[in-house]
């Protein structure tokens, strides 16, 4: 049997939609993003880290030909350029203490609907938990319809895993993927660091990733 080989190579993460696997977890998201149109042409997309929003988003942006900016990337001074087509502001919540940042997204999301493209808006929890210090802005992100990503039934966080291994050019053994599943905590966050932790000790031992060492990892917090 050829020995699976790993190498210490940056992870590239597969963003298309091909890669993104559907289930009863992320169905109606997925559905949405899809959408031809959304209520008021605004959509805030919601989950848990890990849980596939930028994944979604960059789907959104391809089928659209929206563009894609992180809150903390917003300028007051580039809303007129953004505002020229669809987009898409990940991570809102985490400008909820920067008031210059608010204000650009406010300014983002008028003249974005005022010239009849769509506003995707994405972050961890619920809207009503953004508490921006902005009312209008607050007012105007809780007037947006919103769709979550529900925590990973069995069929998607082994799908996530599969996936997050091909990002790393990592081929496990079935058995490997399935063990993960019923022993690791269900978070997405918490596959995408089992699998870092496989990768790195794989490669530091030069051992294939086999079911004994997801054992042995999940059993012991020092590697």
């Amino acid at each position: 049997m050829a020995e699976q080989l790993s190498f210490d190579l940056p992870a590239k993460t597969a963003l298309g939609r091909e890669d993104f696997f559907v289930s009863p977890a992320n169905a109606l998201a997925v559905a949405m993003i899809s959408a031809s149109s959304w209520p008021g042409n605004k959509l805030v997309l919601t989950g848990p880290a890990g849980s596939g929003k930028t994944h979604l988003a960059h789907v959104w942006a391809g089928e659209t030909g929206g563009r894609i900016i992180n809150a903390h990337d917003l300028r007051y001074d580039a809303v007129p350029d953004l505002a020229t087509g669809p987009i898409a502001v990940e991570d809102v919540p985490f400008v909820a203490d920067n008031l210059e940042k608010q204000k650009a997204l406010f300014h983002l999301h008028n003249l974005t609907l005022a010239e009849g493209h769509t506003l995707l808006m994405t972050g961890r929890l619920a809207p009503r938990f953004w508490e921006m210090p902005l009312p209008d802005l607050q007012s105007r992100i809780q007037g947006a319809h919103h769709v979550a990503l529900d925590p990973p039934d069995d069929a998607l966080l082994c799908a996530v895993l599969a996936k997050l291994f091909v990002d790393r050019q990592l081929s496990p053994k079935p058995e490997v993927i399935s063990y993960l599943v019923n022993h690791m905590d269900r978070r997405f966050d918490t596959a995408a660091q089992v699998v870092e932790r496989l990768d790195r000790v794989a490669l530091a031992e030069k051992r294939t990733i086999t079911r004994a060492l997801a054992i042995r990892l999940l059993n012991d917090d020092t590697l």
